[in-house]
């Protein structure tokens, strides 16, 4: 469908997600575990883009827990498949998002590949980029070839810029004002409403307040207003204090850390019997139902 009505320019496959609601259907990281499933998936999607320019490119985790790593699998079936990138979070599926990411996994990923004969393949690492710094240290101390980001974007897409002008070797821009940031949250909900309407845009847009204003002195007051906004109108009155205030020129402190959910480890939720045997193509029963992942 993608292809056919010309939707994308790049289709990513992402098998990261760790929620139960996706897991118990064989969905996200669980998935990889079964290696000819797995491969039949990808080997599916590359088919279906072919005599197009359209790639395909394949993230995944470490493995379901630390008993069942599935990443060296994961990363040579893709290349075998057609995928022209693959993309580690080095986390396993029962870490979640908690924790520290296991950048030496993307190490090894690399070195698999190059080890299986994928060495055109670009290998890319993803887990605890943060800031632009972070992700030159992954990459020199992985040696994989680009940097996948999740959660250190939220309320902070300027992120790219400076990542950027990092692995060129830039200058890295400053960061925007507090005044600065009020114009780009205004405009993040201006695009939000064009989308999804004023209602629905401005009720999406809350979630991205706390995340846009870490570090800065908004106040508590501004906050909570902001998390409450249902109008376009509303979010202006609310926002007027940020760019013209006493802290419009204010930087923001101690805002390089981690972002959005952390949350604790857990059992992965599975298929009953998902662990008897990895070469077992067939498909779980509901995992052709819609979910949006988390």
């Amino acid at each position: 469908m993608i292809v056919d009505e010309n939707l994308a320019d790049h289709i990513d496959m992402n098998f990261g997600c760790p929620v139960p609601k996706v897991t118990r259907r064989g969905g996200g990281s669980a998935l990889p575990y079964k290696r000819r499933l797995f491969g039949n998936i990808v080997a599916a999607a590359v088919r279906a883009t072919e005599g197009t320019d359209i790639p395909v490119t394949v993230k995944f985790r470490v493995g379901i827990d630390d008993d069942h790593h599935t990443h060296l699998d994961a990363g040579r079936i893709a290349a075998d498949q057609g995928a022209v990138a693959v993309a580690l979070h080095a986390r396993t599926a029962s870490q979640r998002y908690s924790g520290q990411a296991d950048w030496s996994q993307i190490a090894r990923l690399k070195e698999h590949m190059v080890d299986s004969g994928h060495a055109s393949v670009p290998v890319l690492g993803n887990g605890d980029i943060f800031a632009a710094g972070d992700a030159r240290r992954m990459m020199d101390e992985t040696g994989c070839d680009g940097v996948v980001v999740g959660r250190g974007c939220l309320g902070r897409p300027w992120l790219f810029a400076e990542l950027s002008a990092e692995l060129r070797g830039l200058p890295v821009p400053a960061p925007p004002t507090l005044a600065e940031v009020a114009a780009i949250i205004r405009r993040h909900a201006g695009l939000l409403v064009e989308h999804e309407g004023e209602r629905k845009g401005c009720r999406d847009l809350r979630k991205h307040v706390g995340w846009y204003l870490r570090g800065y002195p908004a106040g508590s007051e501004v906050r909570s207003s902001l998390a409450r906004v249902a109008t376009l109108a509303e979010l202006d009155e609310v926002l007027a204090p940020l760019a013209d205030g006493p802290h419009a020129d204010a930087l923001p402190d101690d805002a390089d850390g981690a972002r959005g959910r952390q949350g604790s480890p857990g059992k992965v939720v599975l298929p009953e019997g998902w662990l008897d045997d990895p070469e077992d193509e067939t498909v779980p029963e509901g995992a052709d139902l819609m979910h949006s992942g988390g």
